[in-house]
C-alpha cells in the first residue's frame, strides 16, 4: 500500500504547491473546510492561485486567510458570502471572480472528476451567468454549456478515515467535499480521526480511499461559528 498518512499538513503538501496552481477546496462557509491544509498553504506562500470553492469563508478564517495574504488571483465561487475582504478585492478589481450557481459548481467538479469536459444546463439562462457561453436548444428549451473543473490539487475535510484513505463525512460537513475530492490530480484530505482498515462500516463510506492520495489527522479542532446570535436569558 502506498504511503498515505503524513504527520502534518505541511508534509502532506510537500512538493505539490506552486505559483499559479489551480485548487479545489471543499467546505461551505466554515463548515467542513480543510483548515489545517489552508494554513499550510498560507505559510508556504504559494501565490497567483485559482481556487474553486463555494465561497471564501469569512475574514481571517478559512480561505479568507489566503485572500488577506494576497495569495489568490481568482476565485470560482457561488457567492461572496460574509467575507468583507473578498468583497473589497472583487469590487476594486484586485481579484478575478467567476460566479457560478451552487448546483452548477458542484456538477462542474463532479464532471471534472468523471472525465466529462462539459455539460448543458438551464441554470443561468437569461442572466449574466450565461454571457459569453455557448447556448443550445434541446426539445424547444435553451441550455448553456458549462465546463468541468479539474484542478492540480483538491483539498477536503472529512470526519473519519481508515489508513487506506476510505473516508466518512459528518452530516452537513459533507457539502462540496465529496464532488471536489475527485476533481483534481491529487486529493489531500484532513480528518478528525484515523482508524485501522476494517473498522469502518463499508456501507457508511462516502469516499473510497482510491481517491485520497495523502491524509492527515488534523485534530483537535475548534468549532468556529460564522454568526453568534444570543439573547438575554428569560426570567424563570
Amino acid at each position: 500500500m502506498m504511503k498515505k498518512i503524513y504527520p502534518d499538513a505541511a508534509a502532506a503538501l510537500d512538493g505539490l504547491l506552486f505559483d499559479g496552481m489551480h485548487l479545489c477546496v471543499g467546505g461551505f462557509g466554515l463548515c467542513g473546510i480543510p483548515e489545517r491544509l489552508i494554513d499550510a498553504i498560507q505559510k508556504d506562500g504559494a501565490s497567483g492561485l485559482t481556487i474553486a470553492s463555494n465561497n471564501a469563508g469569512i475574514d481571517n478564517e478559512g480561505l479568507g486567510k489566503l485572500l488577506r495574504s494576497r495569495q489568490v488571483k481568482k476565485m470560482i465561487a457561488s457567492y461572496v458570502g460574509e467575507n468583507k475582504e473578498f468583497e473589497r478585492q472583487f469590487l476594486s478589481g484586485e481579484l478575478e471572480v467567476e460566479f457560478c450557481p451552487q448546483g452548477t459548481l458542484a456538477e462542474r467538479c463532479r464532471a471534472g472528476g468523471a472525465g466529462i469536459p462539459g455539460f448543458y444546463t438551464k441554470t443561468g439562462v437569461g442572466t449574466q451567468v450565461a454571457e459569453g457561453k455557448e447556448h443550445k436548444d434541446f426539445n424547444g428549451e435553451t441550455f448553456i454549456l458549462e465546463h468541468g473543473i479539474f484542478a492540480d490539487v483538491c483539498l477536503i475535510k472529512g470526519w473519519k478515515a481508515d489508513k487506506a484513505g476510505n473516508l466518512i463525512f459528518r452530516k452537513t460537513a459533507r457539502n462540496f467535499n465529496a464532488p471536489m475530492a475527485t476533481a483534481g490530480k491529487i486529493c489531500v484530505a484532513e480528518v478528525e480521526e484515523i482508524v485501522e482498515v476494517g473498522e469502518l462500516d463499508p456501507d457508511s463510506i462516502h469516499l473510497p480511499g482510491i481517491y485520497v492520495k495523502r491524509l492527515i489527522n488534523g485534530a483537535p479542532y475548534d468549532k468556529k461559528i460564522e454568526f453568534r446570535m444570543t439573547r438575554e436569558r428569560a426570567d424563570a
